[in-house]
């Protein structure tokens, strides 16, 4: 039977809606600086029935940050090892964000009704408290380009926000404590974060939880998330109500796999480039993929003995480049899984030197098949290890978003994939595919610190149950 996966994509808002004040669109500003990408993604929610609207993106590749100027403190360096300041971040962001907001023929003073900013820059850092200095350089940047202060911290009250949102607001009767789309991160007992990217991830479950709705996929708790940016970041998320806990975290090496496989062809730089650089090819056929497959899995088997995808040995402190710690993880019952390749990335080279032989063989077309077949095998890898660690549940929906989970036919082969794993009962309805999870999530982030929740299509709670609100209301007057 032929599977057809629910990839959602949100759909553009026209700007004559957008300035119509009569019209309640909550106009978000995402500023993400990542390893490979730095973004500003503009989405407007409409709190009429709660869905997000793109408005505008734009993209910008990281390694054309300007290099340190003499004085700057370095602080950390992308997986590609391109040097940061927290003056050059600051640039970058500032740039980024103005714009966007000018590409959307927007007011950043009058439009933009929040910011929410961050990083999936982890690699260059010692240890995950670090990612603070870097959070703080992306604060700068709004701050530089002109965002109020309060766009970015939850209101004080009601009275802080927008008259036309007032009415949307539960501020009155809940309070932003944290949680976000009901779930609520891990912390080890000595309040460090247990991975350096987690806000990363947290902003990626909560995307995938609105992006999901766009395609009648209730994405609620129990869930799992994957975000395959450079970095590989993503939350296993309990049944728990009203708030559902963390209990398991994705880290390591995901889009950074394909890039090293890419950089071995010599079509791109062999330190900088990634295989967003080769955006000009397209798929195999339908006949070429059958005569070509036996070579397709022998190759990406070839890969795959290279790639380590477990649970986090206790003791690590840096797993796939990220910094991580697995004790810490250990003592509060998360389970930490992580993508290698090699040890922290030793065998990067392996996987070019692989891709080299195929591009030289055959084409670039049969190379990015080879990569949607690793990738797809990664994916069930990874599950799989969340089903032995007893973190699976018989309704947990699985989400996937990021560059190198999504495009090309990862898809359709990440269904195949699962239900060899026994995921089979109505498979299409419990696994979603999502464009910009981050972004999204931002926008469900910002609706959180300010209490603008949708009762009758709520993001939080039980996958087919009914909205929390009564049990926050309930657990917040204690």
């Amino acid at each position: 039977m032929s599977l057809k996966p629910r990839i959602s994509e949100s759909p553009t808002v026209r700007l004559i809606d957008l300035k119509n004040k009569s019209k309640p669109y909550f106009i978000v500003a995402s500023v993400e600086v990542g390893n490979t990408t730095t973004k500003c993604i503009l989405t407007a929610t409409n709190m009429d029935d709660g869905k997000t609207h793109l408005v505008t993106k734009i993209v910008r590749m990281t390694r054309d940050v300007r290099a340190p100027k003499a004085g700057e403190e370095v602080f950390g360096k992308t997986l590609n090892g391109v040097e940061l300041t927290r003056q050059s971040v600051s640039e970058l962001v500032r740039d980024t964000l103005l714009g966007a907001v000018k590409e959307g023929n927007l007011d950043i003073k009058e439009d933009i009704h929040f910011v929410v900013r961050s990083t999936g820059v982890v690699a260059g850092f010692d240890s995950p408290d670090e990612v603070g200095e870097f959070i703080k350089a992306l604060a700068d940047g709004c701050l530089i380009a002109g965002v109020p202060p309060n766009r970015m911290t939850p209101p004080m009250s009601l009275q802080n926000l927008p008259e036309r949102f007032q009415k949307h607001s539960k501020l009155e009767r809940v309070i932003f404590d944290g949680a976000v789309a009901s779930v609520i991160p891990p912390v080890g007992s000595t309040g460090v974060e247990i991975v350096a990217n987690e806000m990363e991830g947290e902003l990626a479950t909560a995307g995938v939880k609105e992006g999901a709705k766009w395609v009648d996929v209730d994405f609620r708790n129990p869930c799992l998330s994957m975000d395959f940016g450079t970095t590989l970041d993503g939350r296993i998320i309990s049944p728990d109500l009203p708030y559902a806990k963390t209990i398991g975290n994705f880290c390591g090496y995901a889009g950074a796999i394909p890039d090293a496989i890419i950089k071995g062809t010599g079509m791109v730089d062999s330190k900088k480039g990634t295989a967003l650089d080769v955006s000009d090819h397209t798929s195999l056929d339908f006949l070429a993929q059958k005569l070509k497959a036996k070579a397709i899995k022998e190759y990406a088997g070839r890969m795959l003995d290279y790639i380590v995808i477990e649970k986090v040995p206790e003791g690590r402190k840096r797993y796939g480049s990220v910094p991580v710690d697995a004790t810490a993880a250990a003592e509060i019952n998360v389970v930490l899984i992580g993508c290698d390749v090699g040890n922290n990335g030793t065998d990067l080279t392996k996987l070019s030197e692989i891709g080299a032989e195929v591009y030289e063989k055959h084409n670039i077309k049969v190379l990015f098949a080879v990569i949607d077949e690793v990738m797809a095998r990664v994916i069930q890898r990874l599950v799989k290890v969340a089903q032995d660690e007893g973190v699976m549940f018989e309704d947990s929906a699985i989400g996937i978003t990021g560059r190198a989970g999504i495009t090309g036919n990862k898809p359709k082969l990440v269904l195949k994939y699962l239900r060899e794993l026994g995921i089979d009962h109505n498979i299409e309805e419990n696994v979603v595919f999502v464009d910009d999870g981050l972004a999204r999530g931002a926008a469900v982030m910002a609706r959180c610190m300010n209490s603008l929740g949708t009762t009758f299509n709520p993001l939080g709670g039980r996958r087919g149950g009914k909205c929390i609100l009564g049990q926050r209301m309930k657990l917040q007057n204690k």
